[in-house]
């Protein structure tokens, strides 16, 4: 599919990685050395984990999703210890909510699009980050991710916005794959010069 090249009406934003720093890779990676375990399968393994748990979807629990990554990666400990460190690196990066609020004020729609759990209400409890987005869609409340195509879909009928209408912003390749697929927009995320400049680019279609 040739991806469009209409000027976008909303963009939207994934959270780890893009708006902030990304916890749960940080996290996991930092408790993996800790047990000696290479840090990139322990990842991949939780990724797995928060999926076929059921937990990133909100049809499976917490507790149920550290049974299964244990069982998984072999590494037994305190998850509470293990999750206020994911926690605490979800750092929100500055200009990127500087961004939104621009891209706001010029009238396009912007909002979260994330594959999390519950945690993401907690990080806004902490942080206060929803209040600069027209809409946050969760994971953890729609059933379905970003591995499932129709998502992006989903968000753009939430938008009331042809697909090709929606840019989406992402750190995973794949997952901005599926996106223009789906007929959406795309730039994956690799750093802030490049981030600005694709968008650039986009916004003055």
């Amino acid at each position: 599919m040739t991806e469009s090249t209409d000027k976008p009406r909303a963009i939207l934003f994934d959270y780890g990685g893009v708006l902030a720093e990304e916890g749960f890779r940080d996290g996991l990676s930092e408790w993996a050395r800790r047990h000696g375990k290479d840090p990139r399968d322990v990842l991949e393994k939780a990724m797995d984990a928060v999926y076929e748990s059921g937990y990133v979807l909100g049809t499976g629990s917490e507790t149920q999703f550290w049974q299964l990554l244990q069982k998984k990666t072999g590494i037994r400990g305190d998850r509470h210890r293990v999750k206020q460190d994911i926690l605490q690196r979800f750092r929100l990066r500055p200009w990127m909510l500087n961004l939104v609020d621009t891209l706001r004020e010029k009238g396009y729609r912007v909002g979260i699009l994330s594959d999390q759990t519950d945690w993401l209400e907690k990080l806004d409890e902490r942080d206060h980050f929803f209040k600069h987005f027209d809409l946050v869609l969760n994971s953890y409340h729609l059933g379905m991710g970003k591995r499932n195509p129709e998502v992006f879909l989903k968000a753009a009928d939430s938008l009331h916005l042809p697909p090709q209408q929606v840019l989406f912003v992402d750190d995973s390749p794949g997952n901005v794959q599926r996106a223009r697929q789906a007929g959406l927009q795309g730039i994956l995320f690799r750093n802030r010069g490049q981030f600005e400049e694709a968008l650039q680019e986009r916004l003055s279609v």
